[in-house]
């Protein structure tokens, strides 16, 4: 498993072109939801190259289920800040080796200089019915914040038949228009930046930190 602290990540190239953010509640597929609301309103909003993917992702839905979006855009002040509480979170628990804090915190908070979010080019979402109730994903989104990392992977064991069901919708629709996964956060999927290049094998990162 390649985590965001791995040097191959930092050392893709960047080209990026400027492309400016988009609102996502500016489309009626999807809904918005407010638990991480930050002042400037920026969690709401990702490259619009992104929101284009989301949308064909969204087209690849079955009926009745759409996207519930936690989180796109978060600011490099915002995610050092979260990089730091998970560190001093593992120091805590006995770890002090500054390569593997930066690692294992990296499993679940990505360094600030790679971190998709920052680039605008990452999306914490899950599926909701048509009632906008929430699907059964096995474990809630950022579930590392509770104690419950062992089913925040995507291919997390000892889900249930209908939890692994629901994960594999969500899969198949975000793979298919292009965003990655990462692997140890089933509701992570980004397109364009650092990571998004290493897993994909492409040239450079078309999103830098905006």
């Amino acid at each position: 498993m390649i985590l965001l602290s791995d040097p191959r990540v930092i050392n893709i190239p960047m080209q990026d072109y400027g492309e400016p953010l988009a609102e996502i509640a500016s489309v009626p597929a999807f809904v918005l939801d407010p638990r991480e609301r930050d002042a400037a309103g920026a969690y709401g909003r990702v490259r619009i190259g992104v929101l284009e993917r989301l949308c064909s992702a969204s087209e690849m839905l079955p009926d009745g289920v759409r996207f519930l979006v936690i989180e796109g855009h978060r600011s490099s002040t915002v995610q050092a800040r979260r990089f730091a509480l998970y560190e001093d979170r593992l120091r805590r628990s006995g770890l002090t080796d500054p390569v593997d804090l930066r690692r294992q915190a990296s499993a679940f908070v990505s360094p600030v200089d790679v971190a998709p979010h920052c680039a605008g080019a990452a999306l914490d979402l899950t599926l909701i019915d048509a009632d906008d109730v929430e699907l059964d994903m096995g474990g809630a989104v950022n579930g590392h914040r509770t104690g419950d990392e062992r089913y925040c992977p995507l291919d997390a064991s000892g889900l249930t038949d209908q939890a692994r069901h629901n994960r594999n919708v969500l899969a198949r629709a975000m793979s298919g228009a292009g965003f990655v996964n990462y692997p140890t956060e089933w509701w992570h999927w980004s397109y364009g930046d650092r990571y998004w290049a290493l897993i994909s094998n492409a040239d450079s990162a078309i999103y830098g930190p905006v």
